[in-house]
C-alpha cells in the first residue's frame, strides 16, 4: 500500500507495541523525551540513551507516572565519543539477544561554537552524523534479527541550506555554526539514502526512513547563545521559539509516524503538513536537490565508514 499525507494523524493513532524493542538516542529531552513517553505509553521496551544519566533518570521518573507500566530503562551513550558507541551496542546487543525493532536516531546538537569530538571530529558533523552512522552500523545485527525493522534518522529542513564540503568536512579551514549544522543535517539524509539503497541490495527487510520536527519548541535552539554567552541572541531565539514553534509533542509526531506507519516505503521523509513545513501534522515531504545527489551519498558512507572504523555486516 502506498502511503500519502496522513492529516490529523497523532499518537491516538499508535499501534499496539508490545514485545517491541525501541532505541531512542537524545531521550531525556525534547523530541527524544516525547517519543520515548509516546512509544512506551503504547507498549513499546524502550531504552533511553542518553549522555547524562542523572537528567534520564529524572526524564524516565516522569515517563513512569505518566504511564506506570512503561518499560523503560537507561543506558550511557555519547555520540562524539566512538569508544562509548562501542560499549553501548555491545552490551545492548548482549543483553536483548531476541534483537532491535526500532532505533530512533534522534539526539543532535545545533549551530554551536566550533568544538572537537572525543575522536577529534568537527561536534556537529561528529555527533549529528557520524556517531550515529557508527551506531547504527554497530546495530546493524540486532536489526537484521528483527523482521521489517526500522531505522529513524531525525533530520531538519536546515538541510536545505546544507552543502557536503568534503575538502574540508570538519570546518577546519573555514568554520560557521549554521553552515555545519546545515551540513550535518544533510548527511542525515544523505545516509538515510543511502543505507536503504545498500538494505534493498542486500535483500533485508529493514527499513531506513527520515524525519523533521519543523520548527518545535526544545532545548536544541538555545544551546548555541548560550556557548557563545551571547544574552541578545538567547533572548531572540527564545521569542522566535515563542511565537512561531509548535509543541515538542507535536514535533515528535513525524518521528512517530515514520517509525510505525504502515506502507511507508524505505527512504521516505516525514515532516509537519503546515505552512513551509513550520508545524502541523505528519505528512511525506520532499528534500533539497544536494539531499537527492547519489554520488555524494556514496561518497560520504565511504569516507564514514574511513572515519569511525565502522563496516557495514550487509552480507
Amino acid at each position: 500500500m502506498k502511503q500519502t499525507a496522513a492529516r490529523q494523524w497523532n499518537t491516538s493513532d499508535l499501534p499496539d507495541l508490545t514485545g517491541r524493542t525501541v532505541i531512542v538516542t537524545g531521550a531525556n529531552s525534547g523530541l527524544g523525551f516525547c517519543t520515548t513517553e509516546a512509544l512506551a505509553a503504547h507498549g513499546a521496551k524502550v531504552t533511553m540513551a542518553v549522555r547524562d544519566l542523572e537528567k534520564g533518570e529524572k526524564a524516565a521518573t516522569r515517563i513512569r507516572a505518566s504511564a506506570p507500566k512503561a518499560q523503560v530503562e537507561l543506558a550511557l551513550l555519547d555520540l562524539s565519543d566512538l569508544a562509548t558507541i562501542r560499549a553501548f551496542a555491545q552490551d545492548w546487543s548482549a543483553a536483548n539477544p531476541q534483537g532491535l525493532d526500532l532505533l530512533i536516531n534522534n539526539a543532535g546538537i545545533m549551530a554551536i561554537p566550533k568544538r572537537a569530538t572525543a575522536d577529534g571530529f568537527e561536534m556537529q558533523i561528529g555527533t549529528n552524523h557520524l556517531g550515529h552512522f557508527a551506531l547504527t552500523g554497530l546495530l546493524l545485527p540486532a536489526l537484521v534479527a528483527v523482521p521489517n525493522s526500522r531505522v529513524v534518522t531525525v533530520a531538519s529542513q536546515a538541510h536545505r541550506m546544507g552543502r557536503m564540503n568534503f575538502a574540508d568536512l570538519m570546518g577546519d579551514e573555514r568554520y560557521q555554526p549554521w553552515r555545519a549544522y546545515g551540513q550535518s543535517k544533510l548527511a542525515n539524509l544523505l545516509f538515510t539514502a543511502e543505507l536503504q539503497r545498500r538494505l534493498d541490495q542486500a535483500h533485508l527487510s529493514i527499513l531506513a526512513l527520515a524525519a523533521h520536527p519543523g520548527f518545535a519548541s526544545t532545548n536544541l535552539q538555545g544551546v548555541g547563545p548560550s556557548m557563545r554567552g551571547s544574552a541578545i541572541e538567547a533572548k531572540l531565539t527564545a521569542l522566535s521559539g515563542n511565537v512561531m514553534s509548535q509543541s515538542a509533542q507535536m514535533g515528535a509526531l513525524p518521528t512517530l509516524f515514520a517509525a510505525t506507519a504502515p506502507g511507508l516505503a524505505g527512504n521516505t521523509y516525514i515532516g509537519p503538513d503546515g505552512f513551509m513545513e513550520m508545524r502541523g501534522y505528519p505528512k511525506i515531504v520532499g528534500r533539497s536537490k544536494s539531499a537527492l545527489d547519489t554520488a555524494d551519498a556514496h561518497r560520504l558512507w565511504q569516507l564514514s565508514e574511513q572515519l569511525t572504523g565502522v563496516s557495514y555486516p550487509f552480507n
